[in-house]
């Protein structure tokens, strides 16, 4: 291989010589020739004397009438004879001239760094496009004798398209249209540039919603498989000469447009014939009736895509023998001069969506696809046309196998388009790409455990429709109906493989309370597969190691994170166990006077686990292989810069909270997320509402618990930080982190507005038609209703659980000073007396309140004074005749705060059984305190925060640095030239 380099040389100045074609190179021509036959025989070729044989006795090489060359006789190019026989230079036209023009181009065609294009997806379209060519890739038959396939996508009330309302509505400082401009400035000055002085509204709502995750997007994208089918049907048809001249130019040269128009219709029929696209609009019917602005816009998806067709659910109603009967049909329809045209109707037995959603608008539209394969394709994905052309390839893996290898369902590669919105976005895309790239591929092989995870799969179809079809749809039990497609096919003797030589573009969800709605969905979702038969099945099937694999990959990642939490929450109690009870303290001293230095050890070694880098190592791995290394461990360090580590524990506590509570309690539901695409501010009574009960609420019992152990610790500081400091973190993760990835969340203004509707949503009243968002009492109420329907084991459960709380009060209560360090059980009942001394006051002030502040204010004040009076006359005395101090208060609060909110969890558990006793209003009353508490306490540092502009500054600069353009200008010294931005 050493004369390679001189070979490339003399078959590139060939090139250049044939490009030129000049009739004075022809000697040039063949003496290179003759070089390129030398250096190939006699110095690359081992067997070079075979070769030599072989051109001795041939007669003839080449024989073309429009080649370079008549034929090849034994003299080679060098003798005078062979020169005569060249035919060079060519003749001025033709495809000979146009091949030696594009190989010449191919050679000397340089990349330079003007020609890379700018656009960083361009660049990883081209580069992803180019490296899978050489992958594993099955060879693509023709287009009449490829596979064909349907595209079913379900559809229920999100975008078709931004309308223009939304696309310049002022919100937080921004429009969607803006922050789009912010984000894609160089595809936006593109667009100026195509349309020139043209620009419509409507091409600037497409130009929106094509960089959005609404159902445009989508179509465009899997309407390029149609496109791509039509272009490789025209070049299985055309020979070279036609082919450079393009489709229009042959028929132009031939002057036959009818020709050009049965070619053309003969390419449309034949994409049609292998590709079909369904969209199933559950509630197309209702929202065309109801003049819904969505009906018309996917009519206009419809005309603007010929080959598109919806399926929905009509529902009427009709008279039978003067009764009123509901009839269900599911209709196809297609457009038809901008109106919507009726295709196929089927008569439905009942009303069809009586499960989930979801699997249900699937299962209805299924009728209506046609072909051997069915990809299912969610409403936040995306196409590209360069990986449309590979469908042929894809499609081939279905009969590459042999028959007991056929994979029903054939796993494709993702790419998560929403990375650039901000840094939570930039958070999902890293975790979702390991994921969907290295974790697939590891589960496909050589585990052999990879199910359907809502990816863009490509189903056998005939398989599935004969065993049961490929949603499952049982209320509440299938929510996460896509794995259930994979259990389903795995049971029943199927084989699922992962494919990375093609890609399909997937949005997540870019805020963080869409992404904690996402996340708990799905840990509603496994806690139902947990409790599900098909779980079950499979374990019972599997192999040891599959079993284990299996657990990992499905509902052991969420049980895992369950006991993570627990273990927390044990090891603390264990410490306060042992502070309170004084072992702590005799343990480090014996330990201490015998010199024994293992327990520090041990805490050491767990302070370093406790930092959480190993659970990061899968994705810095799969960055190293998609970019290299030094990028991945840039990208890493960047992540970490963006406090990256706040937003995954934030989410371990998303996942144990929804995980656990479905499991004791049942109740999982599909929650919607929205697919916004520019992120606004969220409400501090939104930020409650979503995460009191899930992170608050445990993050203060964690920080009461720390304070305990602060307090009446006996080691020293290196040993209590090494022991604490990760729960320390975790804690006020769990506090602050949706107010830090909150836009705006520390803006001045954003927290007056915020103060304010969180006491108006804490004092409005509730009951029948309140909705949550508008009162904190129907909040409370829907936030409970899970326990109404739980079994009695369950409510055993939770109230053992909730005796914990009364750990606190059984250990403070014989720290207090005015105990005199006596230990008899009296102290601890004289301390329950306070708690029902309390809750009577709560109760008397209540029933004032209701009877008496409306017509007899003036006695409802003065009860009022007498029971501060009383309250305050207590402490006095208690001051000084027992010796009450300002610690003891305070021992006291960290005792009674947790005795009270554990007696409100048990009440909650047992309310279907009390709630009409007279016990319930005070409790009622006490859970509002609690949460007014809560949020001050929660509402005081942020406030703080906000009071310094600086704060809010870096914060945007940091986590929201492409959104709210004119917040980036207010402080220009810490974020740069204004101009530069």
């Amino acid at each position: 291989m050493d004369h390679l380099p001189l070979l490339v040389d003399k078959f590139e100045r060939l090139a250049e010589i044939l490009y030129s074609n000049k009739q004075g190179l022809q000697y040039e021509v063949t003496i290179l020739l003759q070089d390129i036959i030398d250096t190939l025989i006699q110095d690359m070729l081992v067997d070079a004397q075979s070769v030599l044989d072989q051109i001795n006795y041939s007669e003839t090489l080449i024989s073309d009438n429009d080649g370079a060359f008549d034929y090849y006789k034994p003299e080679l190019f060098a003798s005078i004879s062979s020169i005569s026989k060249i035919r060079f230079p060519f003749p001025a036209s033709g495809p000979l001239k146009e091949q030696v023009k594009r190989l010449y181009l191919l050679l000397n065609t340089k990349e330079k760094a003007a020609e890379v294009p700018s656009n960083s997806e361009a660049r990883r379209r081209i580069s992803f496009f180019a490296t899978s060519l050489f992958m594993d890739m099955p060879a693509a038959p023709k287009v009449r004798s490829m596979l064909s396939f349907s595209i079913v996508t379900p559809y229920f009330m999100e975008e078709v398209k931004f309308s223009d309302e939304e696309l310049h509505s002022d919100q937080d400082e921004a429009s969607i249209l803006s922050y789009m401009q912010k984000i894609y400035p160089d595809e936006w000055t593109n667009f100026l540039e195509r349309l020139g002085t043209n620009v419509k509204s409507e091409d600037i709502r497409y130009w929106a919603s094509f960089r959005g995750q609404t159902l445009s997007r989508t179509v465009r994208g899997m309407m390029y498989y149609r496109k791509a089918l039509r272009l490789q049907a025209f070049l299985d048809r055309t020979n070279d000469q036609e082919l450079y001249k393009g489709p229009v130019g042959t028929e132009r040269e031939q002057n036959k447009r009818n020709i050009h128009q049965s070619l053309s219709t003969e390419l449309d029929a034949l994409a049609d014939m292998k590709f079909s696209y369904v969209i199933s609009c559950q509630k197309f019917g209702e929202q065309k009736s109801n003049g819904d602005a969505h009906a018309q816009d996917i009519i206009d998806l419809m005309a603007r895509y010929p080959a598109l067709r919806v399926a929905y659910i009509e529902e009427k109603e009709i008279i039978v023998d003067n009764m009123p009967h509901k009839v269900y049909s599911s209709v196809l329809i297609k457009a038809e001069n901008n109106l919507d045209q009726e295709i196929y109707r089927i008569k439905l037995p009942g009303p069809p969506i009586i499960g989930e959603g979801k699997p249900e608008n699937q299962n209805h539209a299924i009728i209506f696809t046609r072909g051997e394969a069915l990809q299912t394709i969610d409403m936040n994905q995306d196409n590209y046309l360069e990986e449309a052309y590979k469908m042929r390839n894809v499609l081939q893996e279905f009969v590459r196998h042999p028959r007991d290898q056929t994979p029903t369902i054939l796993g494709l590669r993702e790419h998560i388009f929403t990375g650039s919105v901000s840094s939570l976005a930039g958070f999902m895309s890293y975790q979702e790409t390991s994921f969907v790239t290295i974790g697939q591929r590891f589960l496909a092989d050589p585990l052999r455990v990879r199910f359907h995870y809502g990816h863009p799969d490509i189903f056998d179809r005939m398989f599935h429709l004969t065993r049961g079809g490929i949603s499952k749809a049982s209320k509440t039990i299938n929510l996460s109906e896509d794995v259930f497609a994979g259990y389903n096919s795995i049971l029943r003797r199927g084989h699922i493989t992962y494919n990375e030589y093609i890609q399909v573009g997937k949005g997540r969800d870019v805020g963080l309370n869409q992404i904690s709605k996402f996340e708990a969905k799905v840990a509603n979702g496994n806690s139902e597969q947990t409790l599900s038969r098909d779980i079950y099945r499979l374990a019972r099937r599997f192999d040891f190691f599959r079993m284990l694999s299996c657990y990992f990959t499905t509902v052991g990642f969420y049980f895992n994170s369950l006991i993570s939490v627990v273990g927390v929450y044990v090891f603390l109690y264990g410490q306060l166990y042992l502070v309170l009870s004084g072992l702590q303290s005799a343990l480090l001293i014996k330990a201490h006077h015998q010199n024994m230095k293992s327990l520090e050890t041990a805490l050491a070694s767990q302070s370093f686990l406790q930092l959480g880098l190993l659970t990061g190592l899968p994705m810095v791995m799969e960055l190293g292989l998609e970019k290299g290394f030094r990028a991945a461990l840039s990208d890493f360090i960047l992540m970490q810069l963006q406090v990256a580590s706040v937003f995954f524990t934030f989410s371990l506590g998303t996942k144990a909270h929804y995980y656990g509570r479905t499991i004791l309690h049942g109740g999982a539901k599909y929650r919607p997320t929205g697919r916004k695409f520019v992120v606004f501010h969220a409400s501090f009574t939104e930020n409650y509402q979503l995460y009191s009960r899930s992170h608050f609420v445990k993050a203060f019992e964690l920080i009461f618990l720390l304070i305990i152990y602060h307090l009446f610790r006996k080691s020293d500081g290196k040993f209590h930080v090494m022991v604490t400091y990760s729960t320390w973190f975790m804690a006020m993760t769990w506090l602050f982190a949706p107010f830090l990835f909150n836009p705006a969340g520390f803006a001045w203004h954003k927290i007056v507005d915020d103060w304010s509707d969180w006491n108006r949503w804490m004092m409005n009243q509730g009951g029948i038609g309140v909705q949550p968002e508008k009162s904190w009492e129907s909040w409370w109420n829907a936030e409970n209703a899970h326990l109404r329907y739980s079994v009695l084991s369950s409510r055993i459960i939770e109230v053992l659980l909730c005796l914990r709380f009364f750990v606190y009060q059984y250990g403070l209560v014989y720290h207090l000073k005015i105990s005199h360090d006596n230990k008899n059980f009296l102290v601890y009942l004289l301390s329950w007396v306070v708690i029902i001394s309390i809750v009577g006051l709560v109760k008397l002030v209540n029933c004032a309140s209701r009877q008496l502040s409306s017509k007899h204010q003036l006695i409802f004040r003065f009860i009022k004074l007498l029971t501060f009076l009383a309250v305050v006359t207590s402490f006095i005395l208690l001051s000084c005749l027992c010796k009450l101090s300002i610690m003891d208060l305070i021992v006291c609060c960290l005792a009674f705060i947790p005795t009270g909110w554990g007696l409100l969890l048990i009440v909650q558990v047992l309310r279907p059984k009390i709630e009409y006793y007279a016990i319930w209003e005070p409790i009622q009353v006490i859970a509002h305190a609690y949460d007014y508490g809560m949020g001050t306490l929660l509402f005081f540092p942020i406030a703080v925060l906000a009071w310094m502009p600086i704060i809010s500054a870096i914060q945007t600069r940091v986590l929201f640095n492409r959104a709210f353009s004119r917040q980036l200008q207010i402080q220009p010294f810490i974020i740069g030239k204004t101009k530069r931005r």
